[in-house]
């Protein structure tokens, strides 16, 4: 991994190309323009309806609403299971459906899952070319950059899995290594050597993983107390260590204001339902396994393409590693680069069921569903291996390595169109889900946010804001052919129903008010699933402890005559929590990078 080939001008080059771009330029503008090559077929044929691609943009369209109502920071879902909402922005993280709902501002909503995909694979190759040129010349770590964003990995996600939180992991990742690699003050003794400008932005990578997907947080956090702690050893000193724990604490308490809801208030749903169903469950994904039971035949199909794309990944990664050692490249300063060399070793080991103990044992590592997951982890090494490996010094041999590249690349997209692309049925593509959408007729929910004891399958479609009943367990709607549970008013399930009341001031997502002239006592049925972040009034007077319903929905008791019900949504103690907790944080990130912004200065090589 020397630095051959780099192309750089020298101090004395010829002022007259002085107006020629730097090589730096050519590399992030290949990056680019490889990024656009990469979603190329879903410029052409449209976006690829992945398996989260409903979910995405489900979040989105509420997310933009929300933020026309004036919620800059909304935490319910109101489009969820048919109108009656889930608490989706509580527990899953903000980045993703933050981003597609800004881009539907500028671009038409066609577009924003392309430019989103977009944006994902050119940071993740520009990311990967940073992490590279710790070592490498500009030429083979713009290789690197292409490879990442070209990987097996990363087009699957893209194209067959359409998950946006995961698929920024590409960029955060090698962000991560390069912050604990990067050693701008050698000669620096004690903790001053740690404080090298390197600390901060490593603490912003950390938060930015757990902002964009939990489980890519779960990874990124295991995966630099594990890599920092094999680079204090090869370098026989503490500060890595010391720059990783004081990246920790901030990186986490920068997002305690996503992460502390997000765990307390997990007992108010059935999250478990995110790992107890068999295809999400860890022993049941290992590499190329095959079961037989019956409802696992899809899961084996999809775990048959991963595990190869994962198997290719690794080979490469591996041979490509023997391929430098055998260079000698592992000698001086590049040998800061054999812990990223035991990444893809340990990725592999966990493929397979003799890490099983490991994943009981260590926390929250079941809650990744799948081992396979950490690819996206195997993405940077790999690309930056590879690079290393196959990058030649004569001019000649460069020029066929790279033609046979871009080959590759070029093979590798056409692939993913082919293997991996998802068509749209007419229902979930984006023009149909915006008619659902616009008509308010809402969408299923996700099970894993379903108040405990409460049955998606029970939520009923097209039923009023408010219905009166004369028991709080009446059920609601019937089987339509095809379409699940349909409520209508002939179904005299409802004594009187009641629309949502002008509510001036207070957006409609997150405050609902009923006026409700009842013509006898009973219970009145709300559009809303129960959340204990929910305030109940009825006449201005508080109400808890109220009726449990299987499909979830509140149940208000109501006497004859008027009723006004308000139903807001409150920050609970542990939001409060994690807000201070993220305030503080910021105000010691903001120390840190002062800190290090004014001592010592690295040495320009």
């Amino acid at each position: 991994m020397n630095e051959q080939g780099t192309g750089i001008r020298g101090q004395g080059s010829d002022k007259s190309l002085e107006w020629w771009p730097s090589p730096a330029f050519f590399g992030v503008a290949i990056i680019l323009f490889a990024a656009l090559i990469a979603i190329g077929p879903q410029l052409i044929l449209g976006a690829s309806c992945g398996h989260d691609f409903d979910f995405h943009l489900v979040s989105w369209l509420d997310a933009h609403q929300s933020w026309r109502e004036g919620i800059f920071y909304p935490h319910w879902s109101p489009s969820a299971n048919y109108g009656a909402g889930e608490p989706r922005f509580v527990f899953y993280p903000p980045l993703s459906w933050m981003l597609g709902a800004a881009l539907g501002f500028v671009l038409p909503w066609k577009f924003v899952s392309i430019a989103m995909t977009y944006l994902f694979l050119a940071g993740a190759g520009l990311a990967t070319r940073a992490l590279a040129r710790l070592t490498l010349a500009e030429g083979p770590a713009t290789l690197a950059g292409c490879a990442a964003l070209f990987s097996g990995y990363a087009l699957f996600t893209a194209y067959e899995r359409s998950d946006f939180g995961e698929l920024a992991g590409g960029f955060w990742i090698p962000l991560l290594l390069l912050f604990v690699l990067r050693d701008r003050l050698p000669n620096t003794p004690g903790w001053r050597r740690a404080l090298d400008g390197s600390t901060a932005p490593l603490a912003i990578a950390l938060a930015g993983a757990w902002l964009s997907n939990a489980p890519l947080g779960v990874m990124a956090s295991y995966l630099l107390a594990a890599f920092a702690l094999a680079v204090a050893v090869l370098r026989r000193s503490g500060a890595p260590l010391i720059r990783a724990t004081a990246a920790a604490v901030l990186g986490l308490g920068l997002v305690a204001f996503y992460i502390a809801p997000a765990q307390f208030e997990q007992r108010w749903v059935d999250i478990r339902q995110a790992v107890d169903d068999p295809g999400y469950q860890v022993e049941n994904s290992w590499i190329f396994a095959r079961h037989t039971d019956p409802s696992l035949e899809l899961h084996d199909l999809e775990l048959l393409k991963v595990s190869a794309i994962g198997a290719t990944m690794l080979a490469i990664a591996i041979s490509c590693i023997f391929v430098c050692w055998g260079r000698h490249q592992f000698r001086g300063k590049s040998r800061g680069w054999i812990p990223l060399a035991l990444i893809p070793f340990a990725i592999l080991f966990l493929q397979f069921p003799i890490s099983d103990p490991l994943w009981k044992a260590v926390p929250e590592l079941r809650f990744l569903q799948f081992p396979w997951r950490w690819l996206v982890v195997a993405e940077a090494p790999m690309a930056v291996f590879f690079a290393s490996a196959v990058w030649m010094t004569r001019r000649g041999w460069r020029i066929a390595v790279l033609a046979v590249c871009s080959v590759v690349f070029l093979t590798g997209v056409g692939a993913a169109a082919f293997s991996f692309f998802q068509d749209c049925d007419e229902e979930d593509a984006v023009a149909g889900m915006l008619n659902v959408y616009h008509a308010g007729t809402g969408f299923e929910g996700s099970d894993e946010y379903a108040p405990i004891g409460a049955d998606d399958s029970l939520a009923a479609m097209d039923l009023p804001v408010a219905c009166l009943s004369s028991a709080p367990d009446t059920a609601l709607g019937r089987n339509a052919e095809g379409a699940g549970l349909q409520w209508s008013q002939d179904q005299s399930s409802c004594l009187q129903t009641f629309p949502a009341a002008p509510n001036p001031g207070k957006a409609s997502a997150e405050h609902l008010r009923i006026d409700a002239n009842t013509r006898e006592d009973g219970f009145l049925i709300v559009r809303l699933r129960r959340y204990p972040a929910w305030r109940i009034e009825v006449n201005g007077q508080s109400v808890q402890d109220l009726p449990d319903r299987a499909d979830g929905l509140i149940v208000v008791p109501v006497a004859q005559g008027r009723n006004a019900i308000t139903v807001d949504w409150t920050t609970t103690r542990d939001g409060w929590l994690g807000r201070w907790i993220s305030l503080l944080a910021l105000a010691l990130l903001a120390a840190v990078a002062t800190v290090e912004r004014i001592g010592p200065q690295p040495r320009l090589s």
